[in-house]
């Protein structure tokens, strides 16, 4: 009798698993690749993390590759910790971007929190002190009450960490309807 609790590598691929996990047909066969066999559940897992939006922006890609990345006011482009854009008379403005949507999905206020603090400690590493914090945020529409909890919960996460930072603004989109609103 077997104790493995986890799906069968087999198991895995002919049921397609690791769809549910955010892997594509064409990401799996390259996972196989990789490994030169079926990855076991664990293995599919971790791929499906470190290929997801999150670590590795793979939707978003594309369209920040369209960005200037070289030129004569870009002092830090892409690659490291914030991005730094010279704006004259000996100043510079740090940007960053962070993508929390997986965690604020499982985990809404811890999620959103940590979102806001890789913000913060990616501007502080490269020397620069955050004046403004810009939180965009997409909801479906208010009627289903998992959107109304991840709503809320992502609102009082990003509002308990930023606390400190009174001029945070918070823009919310959901289907149909815009909202802004201020976090104190």
């Amino acid at each position: 009798m077997s104790l493995l609790l986890e799906p069968t590598a087999e198991r895995v691929k002919e049921e397609k698993l690791y769809r549910g996990m955010g892997l594509t047909d064409e990401e799996f066969a390259m996972v196989e690749g990789i490994l030169g066999r079926t990855p076991n559940y664990t293995e599919t897992g971790i791929f499906s993390v470190m290929w997801s939006e999150h670590c590795s922006y793979k939707n978003s890609k594309v369209v920040l590759k369209k960005f200037p990345t070289e030129g004569e006011q870009v002092l830090q482009g892409p690659g490291e910790g914030a991005g730094i854009i010279d704006i004259g008379d000996g100043q510079a403005v740090v940007f960053k971007v962070e993508s929390h949507n997986h965690p604020s999905a499982i985990e809404p206020f811890q999620g959103a929190a940590t979102g806001v603090g890789g913000i913060l400690r990616d501007v502080f590493s490269m020397g620069a002190r955050p004046i403004a914090l810009l939180n965009s945020l997409r909801f479906g529409e208010l009627e289903s009450e998992r959107v109304k909890y991840l709503f809320e919960e992502v609102v009082a996460g990003i509002a308990g960490y930023g606390t400190v930072w009174a001029f945070q603004l918070l823009v919310v989109r959901f289907n149909s309807i815009h909202a802004m609103k201020r976090i104190h």
